[in-house]
């Protein structure tokens, strides 16, 4: 299984940017897909999370200004970011976790840089 991010880059303060993540690999839907960033020098944290029933859950830090959503594709996210702020700089990252046939999977992506600058 393979996870791979697109829609990095850089922004200006305030404005949007949407980041996709496409699955390869999978033959069953994934019971969770979220994004996941990290800044230099401090750890990985949940940016938001959405379920196979689309419940969403999104950090404090993001709620009002992220969107997560699902694709049409099987096991393709996507979040919307509006309002960017610089604090949001960070290498954001795909992942998909569950549990099928009774074992426990989590799959992460590489990572898409985005930079929040004037």
């Amino acid at each position: 299984v393979q996870l791979v991010e697109s829609g990095g880059g850089l922004v200006q303060p305030g404005g949007s940017l949407g980041l996709s993540c496409v699955t390869s690999g999978s033959k069953f839907m994934f019971d969770v897909m979220g994004w996941y960033r990290q800044a230099p020098g401090k750890e990985r944290e949940m940016v938001a999370t959405i379920t196979r029933g689309a419940n969403r859950d999104y950090a404090d830090s993001v709620r009002g200004r992220f969107t997560i959503s699902r694709g049409n594709a099987l096991n393709t996210v996507h979040l919307q970011m509006n309002g960017r702020k610089a604090e949001d700089t960070a290498v954001y990252f795909c992942k998909s976790s569950g549990t099928y046939a009774k074992y426990q999977y989590e799959y992460w992506g590489q990572g898409t840089q985005v930079t929040v600058a004037s």
